[in-house]
Formats: structure tokens, C-alpha cells, sequence
């Protein structure tokens, strides 16, 4: 079932609640009329009620019961007050009683000190006041009432009033609510609006914000803040992308040339071998890019999950010391190695921790100088678990520092790939660094060499020698 738009939802609500208030209210007023004029109706009881006990208390002590009934009758036989009375002595003799009231059975005593009801006689309502009336140690009972056809007539004009008025108001209210609802929905078809006209081509473009201060101005903010991080991962995606294809259009092209070139002519099984280690030897450059392409695009999605637990750092350094020392001899390069007697804790990933030193390693290999030295080095500072590595190569100009963990990002572009890396290395690196609440950095100077530094938060667990 299709919603109704939000401006006839608001509207319908403010109808509804506007109709119960004017239902609450309209009742409300009746009802208080209804006690007010009922509260009249019985004050003028009470006052002839009164005017009744005056006229007792004017007779005399010792008067007979037929002297009594006489001057009752003369009295208020004629009198307004008369028509709906009833009077009873003690005794329970009847001293007086209205013709209007033939037809009502006599009474002789009531419970309580009053009593007020209604009673229709023919087409008159009728309202009745019970109650005793005390003079000169005599109790009297009496009925007396009086007509509340004008109280009726007066409740029954104002319903209808009421009814009368109350559609009015709601068609009002409905199109008060109609017209204050798009008012207000107005800037938000203008968001809309905006925001449709955005494309993948124009995520450059913001939504006008209001300064208004309210929740308008904050949904405008709110949305330009998330097409500038939309614009902004776009913009990474395209460059992702384009750079890995350059990346792989390489060594698909070089695989692809090695086999045209093997495949012109026949040859011997020499020249054959030397075609398949190149094929294979760019195979292999391909697929660690693409390893690493997927780890990045991973960690981009957020499934990159890390093992975290506690870590020896000081074992993790040394297996990467001692894995790269071969590599480090054929290229004439010394590693040195330098890990505090006792073991320094670190709570994560050991595999991802091991890729971080090895990415630092290798590329102070790939920019050292013939000859050179590659020193790492753990310490710990201040409850922080200090690595670094430092190479005294070629070094890194001020200007490429802030750029060196950029993906894709070469600071010597003339170098070739074989030495040079697809430059994803160092971007794995820092995006590993930040996952275990770390941090990265380089000092370099250019010429004399570069040093990488990472600092991670240390266990505070007892110190233990290492054999």
C-alpha cells in the first residue's frame, strides 16, 4: 500500500488533534455550562426552600393540623413556589401537596440531609429538591421543584451550536495544517531538488544551507558533509583504479610480448627457458600486486579482520631481520638488528605487524646505497612500543614526505618496477598502523638516507628476559 505524502500525513495529524481538542474542549464547555446552570437551578430551590421554612416558623406553636393545612393552602396555592411542593409534618400528616403532583407517590422521609433529581412530568422536565426543615424543635419533610426546560433548551441550542461549528473549524484547520505543512516541507522539496540534479559528474556541487539554526539547516549541512566524503571516495575509487590498471597493463603487456615473441620463430629449449622465468618472474610481480590490491580493497570495505592478541614485538622484529639477511648479502647490504633484553608486548595482529617491518624493510633495500646499512631497532618510550628502520640511501625530498603513504605513490619515478614496487607497500603499512592505534612517520634528508618510525601502544605486562 502506496504511504501518503508526508505534507497530507501532517495534515491529517493536525486535523486529528485539532478535532480531539475541539472534542475535549466543546465537552468541557457543556459540561460546565450544564453545572451552572444546574448550580442556579438549585440555588433558587434552595431559596424557596428557605422562603418555605420562614413562612413555618411565622405560624403559630400550638396551630391544629387543619389550621396548618389552611394556611399552607392559602399561601402557596397561588404562589410560583406552589405549584411543585409537597409538605409533611413528623407525624407524616400532609400539609400540603400541588395538584401537579397527584400523580408522584408521597414520601415520608428521605435519606441524607438532601436530595436532588429529575423527574419528566408530562412534557415538562422537572427538577426536585428532598429535604427536612427544622422550626421550634418540628421536623417538616418537604418536595419542592421547579421547571428546567430553559436549562434544557439552552444545553440543546448550544450542542447544536457546537455541531454546527465544528466542521467549519476542522475544513479550516485542514487547510491551515495543508498550508503550514508545505510551507514548511517547502525547503525540504528544494534539498530534494538539489540533490537530484547531483551526479557522478557534479559531486562537486553543495546544496544551499539557510542560516536559519533549524533542523533544515542541519539536514543541508549534514548532506554536503556527506557528498564531500561521497566526492571524496569517488575520487579515490577513479584514482584506484586507474593506477592499478596502469599497474597490471604493465606486466600483462610485458607476459603478453615475452609469449608473441617466443612464438615467432622456433627455438631451443635454452632460449624457451629464458621466455617461461621471465613470464613466470612477472607472474609472480602480479600476483603480489594483486594480493595487495585485495588487501587494500579489503580494508577499504571493512573485511580486513585482524587476529588481535598479545605480541612479543621483539620476536616479530627479529624473524624479519633474519628473513631478510640473505637478501640483504646478495645486494651487499648489512642488517643490523637492535632488541631490548626484555620482551616488549603489544596487543595485535603478529602477521600484519610482520608485513608492516617488512614493507620498511624492503623498501630501505630498494633506496639503499651500494654497500650500505639497514639498522632496525626496537625500545620502548613511555609505555609506547618504538620501531624503527633506517637506511642511509638516497633519502626522501621534504616536499614527497607527506605523499610517501599515498597508494601508487613513487618518490623516484624514473626507477624501474623491479626496484621500484608498485608503491602499495608503504600505504598497507600505515593502513595497519592506524587499525592497531598507532602510529607512522619518516625523517629523511635527501642524500643521507631515511628513517621510519612506528610507534604502538605497549602491554603493561611484567618484563620478561629474552633467552
Amino acid at each position: 500500500m502506496k504511504r501518503l505524502p508526508i505534507g497530507v500525513r501532517l495534515t491529517l495529524w493536525y486535523v486529528a488533534i485539532f478535532a480531539t481538542a475541539q472534542g475535549v474542549f466543546g465537552g468541557l464547555m457543556w459540561v460546565s455550562l450544564r453545572h451552572h446552570l444546574y448550580e442556579i437551578v438549585n440555588d433558587t430551590l434552595q431559596d424557596e426552600t428557605e422562603d418555605l421554612k420562614s413562612f413555618l416558623a411565622s405560624q403559630k406553636k400550638d396551630a391544629s393540623l387543619a389550621k396548618m393545612q389552611e394556611e399552607v393552602s392559602e399561601t402557596y396555592q397561588d404562589e410560583h413556589s406552589g405549584e411543585y411542593l409537597e409538605l409533611y409534618d413528623q407525624n407524616g400528616n400532609q400539609l400540603y401537596k400541588s395538584d401537579k403532583l397527584k400523580s408522584m407517590k408521597p414520601f415520608r422521609e428521605i435519606q441524607g440531609k438532601e436530595l436532588y433529581f429529575d423527574r419528566q412530568l408530562g412534557e415538562k422536565p422537572v427538577r426536585f429538591l428532598m429535604t427536612t426543615i427544622s422550626v421550634r424543635d418540628q421536623t417538616y419533610y418537604v418536595r419542592i421543584g421547579t421547571p428546567i426546560s430553559e436549562v434544557h433548551r439552552t444545553l440543546t441550542a448550544f450542542s447544536r451550536f457546537l455541531l454546527m461549528l465544528a466542521p467549519a473549524l476542522l475544513a479550516l484547520a485542514a487547510g491551515v495544517g495543508y498550508w503550514l505543512s508545505r510551507r514548511a516541507l517547502a525547503p525540504v522539496d528544494r534539498l530534494t531538488e538539489a540533490a537530484r540534479s547531483i551526479g557522478g559528474g557534479s559531486l562537486n556541487s553543495r546544496l544551499e544551507v539557510q542560516e536559519t539554526g533549524d533542523e533544515l539547516q542541519r539536514l543541508a549541512v549534514t548532506l554536503n558533509d556527506m557528498l564531500e566524503r561521497i566526492e571524496g571516495t569517488f575520487r579515490r575509487v577513479t584514482e584506484f583504479t586507474a593506477d592499478a590498471s596502469h599497474e597490471l597493463r604493465t606486466p600483462v603487456s610485458l607476459i603478453r610480448t615475452e609469449a608473441e615473441i617466443a612464438l615467432r620463430r622456433q627455438r631451443s629449449s635454452a632460449e624457451y627457458r629464458v621466455s617461461l622465468e621471465h613470464i613466470l618472474a612477472e607472474s609472480e610481480r602480479t600476483s603480489r600486486l594483486l594480493e595487495q590490491l585485495l588487501g587494500l580493497a579489503r580494508a577499504d570495505a571493512g573485511r580486513e579482520l585482524l587476529e588481535i592478541r598479545e605480541v612479543d614485538l621483539g620476536v616479530v622484529v627479529e624473524e624479519t631481520a633474519e628473513a631478510w639477511a640473505p637478501a640483504a648479502r646478495y645486494k651487499k647490504l648489512t642488517i643490523r638488528c637492535d632488541i631490548p633484553k626484555t620482551s616488549i608486548f603489544v596487543r595485535g595482529d603478529r602477521t600484519a605487524l610482520r608485513r608492516v617491518i617488512d614493507a620498511l624493510v624492503d623498501n630501505a633495500m630498494k633506496y639503499a646505497k651500494e654497500n650500505g646499512t639497514i639498522e632496525i631497532v626496537l625500545h620502548g618510550d613511555a609505555g609506547i612500543a618504538v620501531v624503527t628502520v633506517e637506511d642511509d640511501g638516497i633519502g626522501i625530498p621534504l616536499e614527497e614526505q607527506a605523499k610517501i603513504f599515498e597508494r601508487f605513490y613513487r618518490v623516484d619515478k624514473a626507477r624501474s618496477r623491479s626496484q621500484g614496487g608498485a608503491g602499495l607497500g608503504l600505504a598497507i603499512a600505515h593502513w595497519i598502523v592506524n587499525q592497531h592505534r598507532g602510529t607512522i612517520r619518516v625523517e629523511s634528508v635527501q642524500g643521507k638516507g631515511s628513517k621510519f618510525e612506528v610507534r604502538l601502544p605497549e602491554l603493561a605486562i611484567e618484563s620478561v628476559s629474552r633467552p
